[in-house]
């Protein structure tokens, strides 16, 4: 009985998600760890980006690194971008005092998971960060809400593809209704928007969207998207 609560114990330790925040501002660092405090699946580490960031995060492997983009003596988003690249199993999650469209798409480059508002509140921090524990993609919400960034996103996209990169193979062609229904999904419509335009059901838009994301390979909507664009099997010419 004993061995077996001490293995119980030692497993929620494991079970913890490891939580870095970098900031400047210790009062800000602090704010967010009192937040987080209310997780108890959290462990959390606070870290000034003027002491060697990169060592601490290979010293501690955290989860997810909170990454603030008003740094001073770094560029927020240039130490995600590297963050991204040398730990690829930490998630970046960018705070931001308000982000505008031409810092959501350099975050969107950096390879970070999602992008906050500095005053966000704890709830949407903590549910956040337990999404990208568990392999979600917050930041593609944000491409599609903000049409200008979709279309700057879209436009990269495109260009590889004009490039002649390698394209994945296609499970199964999509129909023309599956691809009338990915150019209004990129266009930022939701599936009830979409059902109304088109005069059926919202659970056929669903049933289609799930075809879609199966033959594309794709994780979600956002994703389907992309990888259309990729494929050339709809353009950006419409995207408003």
């Amino acid at each position: 009985m004993v061995m077996k609560s001490i293995n119980s114990r030692e497993v929620a330790e494991v079970a913890k998600t490891r939580v870095i925040i970098i900031d400047e501002q210790a009062f800000f660092r602090a704010g967010v760890r009192q937040a987080l405090s209310q997780a108890a699946d959290f462990e959390i580490v606070e870290c000034d980006p003027n002491h060697d960031p990169l060592a601490i995060i290979e010293a501690s492997l955290p989860d997810i690194t909170l990454l603030g983009s008003d740094l001073a003596t770094h560029s927020g988003l240039e130490l995600g971008r590297i963050i991204a690249r040398n730990f690829p199993n930490t998630k970046v999650i960018i705070l931001s005092p308000d982000p505008n469209d031409e810092e959501l798409f350099e975050v969107i480059r950096s390879a970070a998971v999602a992008c906050l508002q500095k005053n966000s509140s704890a709830d949407e921090l903590i549910s956040t960060i337990r999404r990208a524990t568990h392999g979600e993609y917050p930041i593609n919400e944000s491409v599609f809400t903000r049409p200008s960034v979709a279309r700057h996103v879209l436009q990269q996209f495109q260009d590889v593809a004009s490039l002649g990169g390698n394209i994945e193979t296609i499970v199964a062609p999509l129909t023309k209704r599956e691809t009338q229904i990915l150019n209004y999904i990129a266009n930022g419509k939701t599936n009830k928007q979409i059902a109304h335009v088109l005069q059926i059901s919202e659970q056929t838009i669903k049933n289609h969207v799930s075809a879609i994301l199966r033959k594309l390979n794709a994780n979600d909507r956002a994703h389907a998207v992309v990888l259309a664009i990729r494929r050339g099997l709809i353009s950006i010419s419409g995207v408003s």
